[in-house]
């Protein structure tokens, strides 16, 4: 998707999808590939930050699920599998830290914004990277075998903050997505909504640990996970406070 013919599909997945190129940074003919469209930038204005100061808010554009206590989460998958948060952060140190603490799993679709943001202000570390396959990580998928979300590719970051102690974000590559891109500098000072990366062409996912006791998730979202039900929402609108 990165050669220069592939360019000729950008106006019929727009068409197709119905997405809103007034939204786009920069003109729809100005894209040499079907990939450079795919990771697009978007207007400032086209994702608003919801305007509490207290808020945490959704790191990218997808489908949400929200776990206040990770122990939570066997209730929306196939009974008799576990989560296992040590496989996925690769730290047994790690893991018993956020142990009780709150989990959101965002699922990005091919026709989403695909860059990735900050969802509070702090100090990120170096990343590290823990290689793997690249599964699927559809709602389907993840039923059948829950630990594609360990097997794959991922990109570990701990954001250190004031209001809300250590945020660990996790970005996972997932079926054609081989490239996960970091935008930020480690060691700096960032701000709410900052460009954290993006993934290329292909569906992905990343989840964000909080430690216990430091947020309260959104009401919408707790609902509907409860129901084992995704919620739709934007990069910038109320995750938890």
């Amino acid at each position: 998707m990165g050669r220069p013919a592939s360019r000729a599909l950008v106006a019929p997945f727009i068409k197709e999808f119905g997405l809103d190129a007034s939204e786009f940074a920069d003109p729809q003919e100005s894209f040499k590939s079907f990939n450079e469209f795919f990771i697009r930038r978007l207007k400032p204005e086209a994702r608003p930050f919801d305007p509490d100061p207290e808020a945490v808010t959704f790191p990218c554009d997808g489908r949400h699920l929200g776990f206040p206590n990770i122990s939570e989460i066997t209730s929306v998958f196939v009974k008799g599998q576990r989560f296992s948060l040590a496989s996925l952060l690769g730290s047994s140190e790690l893991s018993n830290r956020f142990a009780r603490g709150s989990l959101v799993l965002s699922r990005l679709c091919p026709t989403d914004y695909h860059r990735f943001h900050f969802p509070a202000e702090g100090i990120p570390s170096t990343s590290s990277l823990i290689n793997g396959a690249l599964f699927s990580v559809s709602p389907i998928a993840l039923r059948r075998n829950l630990s594609y979300l360990w097997q794959n590719k991922r990109m570990i970051t701990e954001l250190e903050t004031s209001r809300f102690g250590t945020i660990v974000m996790i970005d996972i590559g997932a079926t054609n997505v081989g490239s996960i891109s970091q935008t930020f500098t480690p060691g700096e000072k960032i701000n709410r909504g900052d460009e954290r990366g993006y993934f290329s062409f292909g569906g992905s996912s990343t989840i964000t640990l909080f430690e216990e006791g430091k947020i309260t998730l959104a009401d919408d979202l707790v609902e509907q996970t409860s129901r084992q039900t995704e919620l739709y929402a934007p990069m910038g609108s109320l995750l938890g406070s």
